[in-house]
């Protein structure tokens, strides 16, 4: 295989006039001839003014490229698609495909021998993954880091889950306005990615399980000196990939990986979106990630890591107090020690020399876990055939187990329009049901599935309520809320057909979210639903009319390597 500026050649029926022009424009730039004869690492950078939490990404970019330079190879900087959470319509999730075709196809056409892959927000990690082990080149994640906590008249703060919190009491009408705009200032103290244990440092800490980033890496935050030298270090590692030809993401995403991802996964009681993106990524190569594994894994596994929103700290207190390879050894006896990492190493081998020390209150020992077990939990049931999730370790116990009459929202619009209508039916031991939030439904599956509590019941003091959605919810959030009901509404799932006042039982202890209607009245109801139109054009038909359910992963049909 040729390498280097050889690799990729324009198509011009000349292949040495095609280099001729390459080497050209860029001796143009102020390249030697020396050093168009290295070995190149890319290095794709999400830097966009659009999107704040990768504002270190131009640093990160310039320290992976010290050490590039340092190991002989030659780096070049590109860029991609970039989605922030925020600065996202409707959603970010509907955009992630586009930025993992975008991955895929510039690693594929630009003459690269490995590629840096520079990700943090919530889908930029994840799309990344998701475009490399499509395209099998040496690749190697390093994220931009989280951001430092914030502290308000005593109180340590965290994005987003304290976002949350203070919002749902602004609406209860306990918190003024002038103090929440007090507290908006610390909310977000630095750059980086939000400092709790949500979707981006979710999809980091499992990105470093699953074997593609240097150990460590996860946890250092945006601003720290450690953030450079583990850029300093990818770049480094990547030289020596782009010489060697490998690991190449094919040999690091088995199923070995992948059960080690969801083990993880339960112990740091990560996002619920985790479980949509890992599909998407194991589907790239085309593995189902099994949901019954992951939900038998959690039976057995305790929660260790006390970080919000299920515990206490923050990513720059899971960094101090040891890192991620530490938590791999509390829970060596339930990982494959021989899944390989991007270091060469294995996660064996990581354990064994990384240095001792660890802070027990914030990665717990074994014997004194912050939950015992079940942080996430994978349902079935006449409402959710294909699966619906629900993170436990963010739920109200005494709603485990409960029945309770409907409360329909057909769309986020009608969600909104009537969620604070005094006249709303609702009590504390309804079930609030958002619908047509899902894939296809919104489109996008956003964030919407922890539905707000109606200010009829939050100003009298209620702070839970069982949900349920074919959306998704932030890994910021908390609340008893059943998510990712597949299939959607808008794919004719049995969420379309429920009726105000319909019976739902959650039964937890059963894994099982139903519908107390009988087959008859089913079958009647079914024969009047029609199908949502799709979108008359663009990104979003194709969108529409090709991506998966939640439990392949919300990928579009044709991008999998599932058959």
């Amino acid at each position: 295989m040729k390498k280097g500026l050889r690799s990729r050649l324009a198509q011009y029926g000349d292949e040495e006039f095609a280099l001729f022009l390459r080497r050209g424009f860029l001796k143009g730039a102020g390249f030697t001839d020396d050093a168009l004869d290295r070995p190149i690492v890319g290095i794709l950078s999400t830097a966009s003014d659009f999107n704040p939490c990768h504002k270190t990404a131009p640093q990160v970019a310039e320290a992976v490229s010290r050490g590039v330079r340092a190991a002989g190879a030659l780096p070049f900087v590109f860029p991609t698609v970039s989605l922030h959470e925020a600065f996202s319509f409707p959603t970010s999730m509907l955009l992630r495909n586009l930025m993992a075709m975008d991955v895929e196809e510039m690693i594929k056409t630009l003459p690269l021998d490995a590629v840096v892959l520079i990700g943090g927000c919530d889908k930029t990690i994840p799309a990344e993954l998701m475009g490399a082990i499509s395209a099998d080149m040496p690749a190697i994640v390093v994220n931009v880091g989280s951001m430092l906590a914030g502290r308000h008249e005593g109180v340590r703060l965290g994005a987003c889950t304290d976002c949350r919190r203070l919002w749902a009491s602004y609406r209860a009408g306990s918190l003024e306005g002038p103090d929440l705009d007090r507290a908006h200032d610390q909310l977000m103290p630095t750059s980086g990615t939000c400092m709790v244990m949500g979707t981006a440092s979710t999809m980091a800490v499992l990105a470093e399980t699953l074997g593609f980033m240097l150990p460590g890496t996860a946890s250092a935050p945006a601003v720290s000196s450690d953030r450079w030298r583990f850029a300093e270090a990818t770049g480094k590692r990547a030289a020596e990939m782009a010489k060697t030809g490998g690991p190449r993401p094919s040999e690091l995403l088995t199923k070995a990986a992948l059960r080690n991802a969801s083990v993880v996964l339960q112990a740091i009681s990560g996002s619920t979106n985790a479980l949509v993106h890992l599909a998407a990524i194991a589907g790239r190569a085309g593995i189902a990630y099994d949901l019954k594994e992951l939900d038998d894994v959690g039976r057995s596994t305790p929660v260790l890591l006390d970080l919000k929103p299920a515990g206490n700290n923050f990513m720059e207190d899971f960094h101090a107090a040891g890192g991620l390879p530490t938590l791999w050894r509390r829970l060596k006896s339930h990982l494959d020690l021989s899944a390989k990492t991007v270091s060469g190493e294995t996660i064996g081998d990581v354990i064994a020399r990384w240095p001792g020390y660890v802070d027990d209150k914030v990665i717990r020992p074994l014997d004194n876990p912050l939950t015992p077990s079940e942080a996430i939990a994978i349902l079935t049931g006449n409402l959710a055939p294909g699966g619906a999730a629900i993170k436990l370790a963010a739920a109200t116990p005494a709603l485990f187990q409960h029945e309770g009459p409907a409360v329909v929202f057909d769309s986020l619009e009608d969600l909104e329009k009537r969620v604070d209508d005094p006249a709303l039916n609702v009590t504390p031991e309804s079930v609030m049901v958002l619908r047509n939030a899902g894939p296809i439904g919104a489109p996008g599956m956003p964030e919407a599935g922890a539905l707000p509590i109606p200010k009829k019941l939050g100003s009298k003091g209620l702070k839970d309520i069982v949900r349920m959605s074919d959306a998704r919810m932030s890994g910021t959030a908390f609340g008893t809320v059943v998510l990712h009901v597949s299939p959607e509404a808008a794919a004719g799932g049995p969420l379309a057909l429920v009726r105000d006042g319909d019976t739902i039982k959650l039964d937890v202890r059963g894994r099982r979210i139903d519908m107390k209607v009988d087959d008859a009245e089913l079958a009647r109801r079914r024969a009047q639903w029609k199908p949502p139109a799709l979108p008359a054009r663009g990104y979003l038909r194709l969108y529409s009319e090709r991506v998966t359910q939640a439990e392949n992963g919300c990928d579009f049909d044709f991008l999998s390597g599932l058959k």
